[in-house]
């Protein structure tokens, strides 16, 4: 369609998407890096033994991992954001490329502890929207038979954060009778959904990671960034 006939657009704003400006940046060549959450406190957490085993396989596949321990951090604007729990989640946030969200399902839900996490990692620090454009595997475990509740809530959440979430998922039914006694997950379908989710996950961040300020850019917010521009370069000196 030709643009004369878009009268609604702001056409000097307006950008056609551009395969060559997408794949233009040189790929990185650093390993993909990604933080995983769970969602228990529990001294045998089936999502922090989930997330390990998570890790584990990441770091195989040649991606660096950290996972962030939730004891002691505060519930959301319980505490202060200088709190040292909260800014070592923040930092993780920030170093990271990708995500692993692994939370049980308590009352057919997302457990507390996993949504301060959440609730603590800010849509926007200044100019910086820490996880725009940033990958996401959602898993859960479930102490009965296999839901989706916590990862469909989790699914929303990462959308709203403006994550790039992927389209696999791990749900771990029984999750008690998945691990044995040196706490590693047993052979089964579901550890190889979780292999498959991690394999996902690293694809996409590779794919994404040297992209995501162009897949983000956006025509509203170009818009309204002009707009405040013109604003402030307009208004009548005090």
């Amino acid at each position: 369609m030709p643009i004369n006939n878009l009268p609604n657009l702001s056409t000097e704003l307006f950008t056609a998407p551009d395969s060559d400006r997408l794949f233009s940046t040189p790929a990185s060549s650093h390993p993909a890096r990604i933080l995983l959450l769970y969602g228990s406190l529990r001294e045998r957490s089936f999502s922090r033994l989930a997330v390990e085993e998570a890790a584990r396989l990441l770091e195989a596949m040649g991606a660096e991992t950290r996972i962030f321990n939730p004891r002691g951090l505060p519930l959301a604007d319980a505490e202060d954001a200088s709190h040292p729990k909260v800014q070592e989640l923040r930092d993780l946030v920030q170093w990271s490329e990708g995500m692993v969200w692994c939370s049980p399902e308590r009352h057919g839900a997302m457990t507390g502890i996993m949504k301060t996490q959440i609730d603590w990692i800010p849509l926007s620090l200044g100019a910086v929207r820490p996880t725009q454009g940033k990958t996401l595997a959602v898993m859960q475990v479930c102490g009965g038979s296999q839901s989706l509740n916590a990862v469909n809530q989790l699914r929303v959440l990462g959308r709203w954060m403006r994550m790039v979430t992927i389209p696999n998922q791990s749900s771990v039914p029984k999750a008690f009778m998945e691990f044995d006694g040196n706490d590693r997950m047993k052979p089964s379908a579901y550890y190889d959904r979780i292999v498959d989710v991690m394999e996902e996950l690293v694809k996409f961040t590779l794919l994404v990671r040297d992209r995501s300020d162009y897949l983000t850019d956006r025509y509203s917010e170009r818009k309204e960034s002009a707009e405040e521009l013109s604003k402030r370069v307009n208004q009548r000196s005090i």
